[in-house]
């Protein structure tokens, strides 16, 4: 069973990173130990714990007998996020449609999670919409069976769901545009349409690229 140490600073990084990746906590906020262990009703003990892992996975920069600011997502790094992201997709889709195309429980699990995305967009709730968002473009790489794959695309899932809510809050009519690429995505999936998915996929990337 872990320590209550243990638990109390997973506590404080989760809390304090939704909070940023939700952009509850919008870059160059700055945070105070005393502040946030008051809040969550902690010590400081786990929640200077929690910044130092914040700080290690770029979400915070610690400072100096001032607490930690959160830092903000640079155009850059937006970019080498949906660079990567592509890459990954495009890789993981190719051998999707070698393989014949998403199975029967895929293909179900789509058709889920656009129903669910249709609610979303039309009730405009963003953190729904992200979150089914996230879900869409997981089950792609999930259907071509590359656990590499999978094991990257999890790696940006923290950067890929900060650079969402920053660019679906920018301009709510983004999560209409979303939907509709991803409607177009899953029906080249279940049509065998390689090529047309290789330039669907592109020009979802390209909607965003220079939005920050």
């Amino acid at each position: 069973m872990p320590a209550t140490s243990d638990v109390a600073a997973a506590r404080a990084y989760e809390t304090t990173k939704d909070r940023i990746i939700s952009g509850d906590l919008p870059g160059g906020t700055l945070l105070s130990e005393v502040a946030v262990s008051g809040e969550l009703g902690l010590s400081r003990t786990p929640v200077h714990e929690a910044f130092l892992r914040l700080s290690t996975e770029q979400l915070l920069d610690l400072q100096p007998r001032r607490g930690a600011v959160v830092r903000p997502m640079t155009p850059s790094e937006a970019e080498d996020v949906l660079t990567m992201r592509h890459a990954i997709e495009a890789a993981a889709a190719a051998q999707v449609f070698a393989a014949g195309g998403p199975d029967l429980r895929i293909r179900a699990e789509l058709d889920e999670n656009l129903a669910r995305q249709r609610r979303f967009a039309g009730a405009e709730d963003v953190d729904g919409f992200v979150a089914a968002d996230d879900h869409f473009h997981l089950l792609v790489v999930r259907a071509s069976g590359n656990a590499i794959a999978e094991h990257f695309y999890d790696q940006l899932r923290a950067r890929q769901q900060r650079l969402r809510n920053l660019l679906l809050r920018i301009d709510p009519a983004n999560l209409g545009s979303s939907l509709v690429d991803h409607e177009e995505l899953a029906a080249c999936l279940r049509g065998g349409d390689a090529d047309r998915y290789s330039v669907q996929l592109q020009s979802h990337f390209d909607r965003y690229q220079g939005a920050l």
